[in-house]
């Protein structure tokens, strides 16, 4: 890699889950368009064929006009392949199959479990973080022993507890996990601003927050736009709104109707508690004890949010896979449009080229100091030449504090069963759970087995 001039040449990226059909195309649309950095993207995924499909694509994208970047991909064989001498790696998998996911999700509502996502908090996280830890462990060592000074992003969920494994394994590694969440509430409080106040067009970014919490249950201390204090003024819509809702126009494709909000959950939990919930309604209602917001669908429906069925994921991926047949064929063109992720921008700063801070989970340094030193935490941080630094937030608000530190001493617990291959841990780790805690011991111990039964064929380094 080679540097000069404001710009960076020559630079790998290990995709780890280059198959993939949606963070893969937003990384090279990104890449492409930064002007200032050009390079070489190996694909490794353990199902090569995606891979194959995306490279080509990716080389493609040198005929469309508008490209400023000159980035070429290849197609490992081999995770070593990938990873030898990568400046950066991108992990973005999906641990096990639909199938799998669709115990996680589903198999809890046989005892009255319901869950919007299942794939972070809640019974479905915490059995997709044992199948996908152990993935984890084989990829830090790939690091340390092929790339042991790149920057490491991950986008994959669990992800506190993905993004703490690669530490647990590797304590020297230099990674960090990235989240959208937060972008979406800086976007609907730009929507707050523009009904309140009747300031249009505000950027997401221009709306300063001092971030806290755990991925997916993040919090803002503080947020501004400009010189105005977006506090008082929340605090008034949410008065006005709380009970009813607020939506934009619906979105008519039936696809997207799932993950639309009338982001009741948050404005409840602010009237609640006086800060800001920074995370979409399914994964703060996930958050939350279970009879809050996830009784039943009938409850889910009343605070104006939605349940994720495995089904509606099956018909993303044929919508993905059509798209797919349609670049590789050339009869459609890969557009390229900005993703609104940041880990371009990121990998920039990183380079010395630029300097600016966001949201990302890390290890807690001290960031939040009344957490657990280690645990992954999600804070802004800095990012600078070769550094990405915490931006300390001092404690957790009491009340969010006390919502916050069971989730931690889960996530903890989880990944130290995970590690040592302990699944007795794992199951007190289980009843613990927010949502698994209005179960009784044998109630929790039959769902537990049989969640675990489901997954097996993920689960054999384990003494089943």
């Amino acid at each position: 890699m080679k540097i000069e001039n404001g710009k960076a040449t020559g630079i790998k990226i290990a995709y780890i889950g280059g198959g993939s059909k949606g963070w893969a195309w937003n990384l090279m649309s990104d890449l492409a368009e930064e002007s200032a950095m050009s390079g070489e993207v190996y694909l490794y995924d353990i199902d090569k064929e995606p891979a194959i499909l995306n490279a080509q694509i990716g080389n493609s994208i040198g005929d469309i006009d508008g490209k400023l970047a000159n980035w070429k991909y290849f197609v490992s064989d081999t995770l070593e392949d990938a990873l030898k001498g990568a400046n950066f790696v991108v992990i973005s998998i999906l641990p096990g199959t639909f199938e799998e996911m669709r115990s996680d999700v589903h198999t809890p509502e046989k005892y009255g479990i319901y869950q919007s996502v299942g794939d972070t908090m809640g019974p479905g996280g915490i059995i997709r973080a044992l199948r996908t830890i152990p993935m984890y462990e084989v990829m830090a060592n790939g690091i340390r022993e092929n790339c042991p000074n790149a920057w490491v992003i991950n986008y994959t969920n669990p992800m506190t507890m993905c993004t703490r494994a690669l530490y647990k394994v590797f304590p020297e590694i230099k990674a960090f996990g990235c989240c959208h969440e937060v972008f979406s509430t800086q976007k609907f409080l730009a929507k707050v601003l523009e009904k309140k106040l009747g300031i249009k067009d505000i950027k997401r970014e221009d709306i300063r927050c001092e971030v806290m919490g755990v991925n997916h249950f993040t919090w803002l201390k503080k947020a501004y736009y400009q010189d105005i204090d977006i506090f008082p003024i929340y605090k008034e819509f949410c008065e006005e709104y709380a009970k009813v809702g607020f939506t934009e126009a619906p979105d008519d494709n039936w696809l997207n109707r799932v993950f639309q909000s009338k982001q009741m959950v948050k404005m409840d939990l602010f009237l609640r508690y006086g800060y800001i919930a920074a995370a979409g309604d399914r994964h703060l209602a996930e958050a939350c004890p279970g009879k809050w917001y996830l009784e039943s669908p009938e409850c889910v429906e009343k605070w104006g949010f939605g349940l994720t069925s495995v089904d509606h994921r099956y018909a993303l991926l044929e919508q993905s896979l059509e798209k797919r047949s349609k670049y590789i064929s050339g009869e459609e063109q890969f557009k390229l449009k900005p993703s609104g992720e940041e880990g371009v921008k990121q990998m920039k700063a990183i380079l010395g080229l630029g300097s600016f801070v966001t949201n990302v989970n890390m290890p807690n340094r001290g960031q939040i100091t009344n957490l657990p030193m280690g645990a992954v935490v999600e804070t802004n941080a800095s990012f600078t030449s070769n550094t990405v630094a915490p931006v300390t937030v001092g404690d957790l608000p009491p009340a969010v504090f006390a919502l916050t530190i069971d989730h931690v001493a889960v996530q903890e617990m989880v990944v130290e069963a995970a590690v040592t291959r302990d699944l007795d841990l794992a199951f007190q780790a289980f009843c613990k759970d927010p949502q698994v805690k209005r179960l009784n011991l044998t109630e929790a111990r039959a769902l537990f087995d049989e969640m675990i039964e489901n997954t097996k064929e993920y689960l054999t380094m384990y003494n089943i």
